[in-house]
């Protein structure tokens, strides 16, 4: 497999030599891009020697005009033939050129041409990384779903003590090998994903709707389609971009959501519950608006359908993994619900727990599995998190397919 090794400016730059070698013992083809800081470290010539290949240092590299042209648009052809860009050491100015989308040398424009996994590997001072501004720009690129290495603690280069140095090569090495495995090992799949709330019209102005932002469901769609499924997401009103790639459906209430449901689950092999269906609506809507009064209003709400009882019934050999959003209990719970509604896995999360669950960027879930086994994630992103389900829902997958 073919993998680009960005090199940043820093004093670990010549770890990254040791870093080439250790991906090409493991089969790798490694194209190196120096930034011009990095050269100021390591020459060219290092990589060029251990690699074979040549090292980019330039987004104009050419000296002819028909050179020129050709280096003009290298970063697109290192893009489209290359399946993993790991950057070590990842700079604190590269983190931030990543983070908001800056491009005026070639390993930051190859980045945003790039959309493969990527793994970062930070390097820096103590005090630079743990900088509010760079904490931010981290979280922004873990919550792409890019790969975060966290450096190591101890003395660094400028005489400090604690977190900034470059993380073991080897130990670099192993997560690049684990996200090539992981790269299309769901190719085949078809993925059904709900994300969102519904909202249940009161009126033509007022609905009933809960706190979900539906950021979870979108972050197993885009993990999903990276890990080379066909997605179709079918998602309620939320403020959020679809993934590329991906089939989506916007829908608004609880009928429109099964509906649409029921309509793709024949293309199925994998569904995945993610959304926060509003449990009751209002059955008889008026037409006009209600008018607000002294006087005490009462309305006669009934059960939304039970869209994922329903797709437990129906489901045949598909694998169907349900969510449950609790605030006491989750455990015992998530195991309820994966048994009354015929579910495969059951992603349980407590939603009144500070920093995770509705409208946060990371979470922290337990796995609830029908072996009866519970996976206990720890807090991390939604896109780790996506990634982490994703891995037992294929787990599942393969069991399933060995006992046909």
């Amino acid at each position: 497999m073919n993998v680009v090794l960005g090199v940043g400016g820093g004093i670990a730059a010549y770890k990254a030599a040791e870093l080439a070698r250790a991906l090409q013992e493991r089969g790798f083809k490694v194209q190196v891009v120096m930034t011009a800081a990095a050269q100021e470290f390591i020459k060219p010539l290092t990589f060029a020697a251990l690699t074979n290949q040549k090292v980019i240092t330039d987004l104009f590299a050419g000296r002819s005009a028909e050179e020129t042209l050709s280096s003009a648009v290298e970063h697109i052809r290192v893009a489209q033939e290359n399946r993993l860009l790991v950057v070590a050491p990842a700079t604190a100015d590269l983190l931030a050129k990543f983070a908001h989308g800056l491009a005026n040398d070639f390993l930051s424009t190859l980045y945003l041409a790039f959309d493969g996994p990527v793994i970062l590997a930070p390097a820096m001072n103590t005090n630079m990384w743990n900088h509010p501004a760079t904490r931010n720009n981290i979280r922004v690129l873990s919550e792409r779903g890019h790969v975060i290495v966290e450096p190591d603690e101890g003395l660094l280069a400028c005489g400090t003590v604690g977190p900034g140095r470059l993380a073991d090569p080897l130990h670099i090495a192993e997560i690049v090998a684990q996200a090539a495995a992981r790269r299309d090992d769901l190719r085949g799949e078809t993925l059904l994903i709900t994300a969102g709330p519904t909202q249940e019209p009161l009126d033509p102005v007022r609905f009933i709707s809960n706190r979900s932002s539906g950021k979870m469901g979108y972050a197993l769609a885009e993990a999903a389609a990276a890990r080379g499924a066909r997605v179709i997401l079918v998602s309620g009103p939320v403020h959020l971009t679809a993934p590329n790639g991906v089939e989506i459906i916007k829908v608004r209430t609880a009928n429109e959501m099964r509906a649409a449901v029921v309509e793709k689950l024949p293309e199925a092999t994998v569904i995945v519950k993610a959304a926060a269906v509003a449990d009751y609506h209002l059955a008889d809507v008026p037409q006009q608006k209600r008018k607000k009064t002294a006087a005490r209003l009462t309305l006669d709400l009934e059960p939304t359908p039970d869209i994922l009882a329903e797709v437990g019934q129906r489901k045949g050999d598909r694998l169907l993994v349900g969510f449950a959003a609790e605030t006491e209990n989750l455990l015992e719970e998530a195991r309820r619900k994966l048994v009354s509604k015929n579910c495969d896995m059951v992603v349980a999360n407590m939603v009144g727990k500070e920093g995770t669950g509705f409208e946060s960027d990371e979470n922290e879930v337990i796995l609830a599995l029908r072996t009866g086994e519970a996976i206990s994630v720890p807090k991390a992103s939604k896109r780790r998190i996506a990634d982490r389900i994703l891995d037992e829902a294929l787990k599942l997958r393969l069991a399933l397919h060995a006992t046909r």
